[in-house]
This record gives structure tokens, C-alpha cells and sequence, in this order.
């Protein structure tokens, strides 16, 4: 072998090498990278589902091969409904939605609903963390967040209600399309609730099946409801009740700066997203009025005992449900 041939062996040699070592490094730093598949509740038209796919990308950019979050699909994928127990069994990864969809087995999914406080001070006074604890022994899932809660349900109207003499609306009778969580409330009014599900209420609506239901601004806008609701009752009440939940034997495998990055930006959009939906929701009622809803304003004590009901129904509830967090959660929850 000549001095050539032996010179171009090594240069050859040293070229495989170099490549392997490059290959080597780049499949070590894709393994070492945090995928979690995630689902929404939601379909993908819905603005929460286009706040949690910003969360994700947020989450992507500063995770940039350490952690990220594909969000592969929602409800088409595994029923709304379902999703939390899925999580659960470790069927996903990842799923954002509403906690009272396992008001069944967590009863304790009441304090997000029937709480008047920010997402901000329940993560500070311990009230998040108690939630977290027993979602985690009673549905199995580690909750990272808490999102949009400043958006108040408001009670929608064909038809302007009747009056009674203190101020309070009448609505003996109307037939309200409703869920397990409003239905109390709503038979405190004297309504009568009705059950139909989120994608049938745009036909129930056309027919006049129902008389009305109450809803996040933003959502009623989202389904494009707004074009046979003629009315809005001020003021809102409640809140939505969002939150991300990943399963805790994927928790468990994540890098320690993976986890640390997840709850970083979902710490933020806390409260970027109570900010957010704040103006979200004056925004979008003042679109409905510009467009010609009009708006039944309730006052004074009609308005304080219309707000009360509402909550009181919920935190009623947890108490009757035997809960021992009960009185734990509405001292961290709720401020009267």
C-alpha cells in the first residue's frame, strides 16, 4: 500500500467516524427529547382548544428539544367526556378540558366552578395544590393548570323574562338547556332543566326546543348560538372550570427540566389566560350588543341573590357529596 493509498484510508476512516459520532449525538438528543401526545376536549374550532394549542407551541419553542407537546386530535379522537379516564389509564399522554367532566368521581371539582377567585391566589394559598392532591388519589392524573377561569357563565335568552316585583327575573317554567353542574341552580329559579348535548344545542335552538342556557360569552360566539339568543342576564356567574391533566406514570418518566419547563409556561398562561378571557368576554358581549342583544341587567340585592344561588347550589353540593375537603376548598376557593 502506498503512502497515498494509506493517507486516503484514514482521511476515509476518520470521515466514517466523524458521521457516526454526528449520528450518534443526534439520536441520543432525540431520544433524550420529552414527547407527551396530548388531546383536547374540545373540537379544534373551539377558542380553548386554540388557547391550549398556544400553550403547546409556547411550551415546543422554549422545550426546543428537551420537552414538547403534540396535540394530536380532540374530541373525534376519545369522547370529551372520557378523556380525563383516559389520562388516567395511561391511554394518552395528555388532555385539556373541564374538570367537572369527573364530577362523578371527583366530587371535589366543584371548588373550580363555584370559585370567585383567580387562578393566581388559589395556586398561592394552597387551594390548587389540594385539588392536585386529590385528583391525584381519586382519578389517578397530575393536574399542571388551572386556565381561563375569568370566563363567567351568563344565563341566554330567546325571549325577554318576566319581572318580579324585588327586581328578579321570572323564569318558572322556561326550560333551560343545562348539565349536572347548573342544574340545581336553575331549578332554584324555577326552570326546568334540560339535557342536550353541546353539538345538538345549535338545532335544539333553531326549533325553539329550549327556552335559553347559560354559557361563556365566548363559547355562545364559538357555536355561533348568538344568532337566536336574543337576550343576556347580567350579571355572569361561576366559572369555567379548565384544566390540563397528564397521565402520573408519564409525569414520573419526564426529565426533571422537562418538568420545570411544562409548569413554567402553564404557571403563565394562568395568568395570561384569566387576562386574556377577561377581555375576551367583554369583547365578544359587546359584539352580541352591537348586533342587537339586548341585555336584562339585574340589580342590587336581585343581582347579589341571583349570583348567590348560583354558587350556593355548587358548594351545596360538594357538602352533600360527604366530601372531608368540603369546607377545606371553599375557604381557599371562594371569598364571601
Amino acid at each position: 500500500m502506498t503512502a497515498c493509498t494509506l493517507a486516503q484510508h484514514i482521511r476515509r476512516a476518520t470521515v466514517v467516524c466523524a458521521a457516526v459520532a454526528v449520528s450518534a449525538v443526534t439520536t441520543s438528543a432525540a431520544l433524550a427529547e420529552d414527547v407527551l401526545r396530548s388531546l383536547t376536549a374540545f373540537p379544534s374550532t373551539d377558542n380553548t382548544s386554540q388557547l391550549y394549542v398556544r400553550f403547546a407551541d409556547a411550551v415546543n419553542e422554549r422545550g426546543k428539544g428537551i420537552v414538547r407537546v403534540d396535540v394530536i386530535g380532540g374530541p373525534e379522537i376519545v369522547p370529551g367526556l372520557q378523556q380525563i379516564e383516559a389520562v388516567g389509564r395511561g391511554v394518552v399522554d395528555m388532555t385539556f378540558g373541564p374538570i367537572s367532566y369527573a364530577l362523578g368521581s371527583m366530587p371535589e371539582a366543584d371548588a373550580w366552578v363555584g370559585s370567585d377567585l383567580d387562578p393566581m391566589v388559589t395556586r398561592e394559598n394552597g387551594g390548587f395544590a389540594l385539588v392536585q392532591q386529590v385528583a391525584a388519589e381519586t382519578l389517578g392524573i397530575h393536574i399542571l393548570a388551572r386556565f381561563a377561569p375569568a370566563a363567567p357563565l351568563h344565563l341566554y335568552l330567546l325571549e325577554e323574562p318576566a319581572r318580579k316585583e324585588d327586581g328578579s327575573i321570572d323564569l318558572t317554567g322556561k326550560r333551560l338547556r343545562a348539565s349536572p353542574l347548573y342544574n340545581a341552580f336553575y331549578e332554584s329559579l324555577g326552570a326546568i332543566p334540560v339535557s342536550i348535548p353541546v353539538p345538538d344545542v345549535y338545532t335544539g335552538l333553531e326549533r325553539g326546543t329550549f327556552d335559553g342556557l347559560g354559557y361563556p360569552p365566548s363559547a355562545i360566539e364559538g357555536w355561533n348560538w348568538d344568532r337566536f339568543l336574543k337576550y343576556r342576564v347580567d350579571p355572569g356567574f361561576l366559572q369555567a372550570d379548565l384544566g390540563i391533566y397528564i397521565a402520573p406514570a408519564k409525569w414520573a418518566t419526564l426529565s426533571e427540566e422537562s418538568r420545570q419547563i411544562l409548569t413554567e409556561v402553564a404557571i403563565e398562561f394562568e395568568a395570561s389566560s384569566y387576562e386574556d378571557w377577561q377581555k375576551l368576554t367583554g369583547d365578544v358581549n359587546a359584539r352580541f350588543e352591537a348586533q342587537g342583544m339586548q341585555v336584562v341587567q339585574l340589580e342590587g340585592d336581585a343581582a347579589k341573590a341571583f349570583v348567590d344561588a348560583a354558587h350556593d347550589a355548587v358548594w351545596n353540593r360538594l357538602k352533600a357529596s360527604g366530601s372531608p375537603h368540603a369546607d377545606a376548598l371553599r375557604a381557599l376557593y371562594f371569598s364571601r
